[in-house]
């Protein structure tokens, strides 16, 4: 995969997990009720700004309320909020991309951007229904 792609994609999987700044955390550190947002994910994320792949597609996993990478050739760090807000970075290979938005019920949608901000757009997703 060229490099630009690769920064699309982190940043795309990055615009869909954000993270409200505000979230409450229960007793464990996790975000109060981010349960409600667990399962796997398909993203689809298209540029609107800058030399970057216009579209991909990409699945991430959501498991008590922490986003994890479904492939471990880069890193994703974020939470879900309660409320379905999502705050995410991911990195891999010296590249970061970041993003933010919300997730309700089983779609979400927000705005992502490389970590040097020369690509830009939005993201929506969509809960892949009984694929945990």
């Amino acid at each position: 995969m060229n490099t630009i792609l690769r920064a699309m994609l982190f940043a795309a999987i990055a615009g869909m997990l954000t993270v409200a700044a505000a979230a409450r955390s229960d007793a464990a550190g996790r975000p109060a009720g981010s349960r409600a947002y667990d399962g796997r994910w398909s993203v689809v994320i298209y540029t609107l700004r800058g030399d970057c792949d216009r579209t991909l597609r990409y699945s991430v996993r959501i498991v008590g309320g922490r986003v994890l990478a479904d492939q471990q050739n880069y890193q994703v760090a974020g939470l879900v909020g309660a409320n379905g807000s999502i705050r995410v970075v991911v990195a891999e290979g010296g590249r970061s991309a970041s993003g933010s938005g919300r997730l309700s019920g089983n779609s979400g949608r927000g705005n992502w951007r490389t970590d040097n901000g020369s690509c830009g757009g939005q993201w929506v997703a969509e809960r892949r229904l009984g694929d945990y």
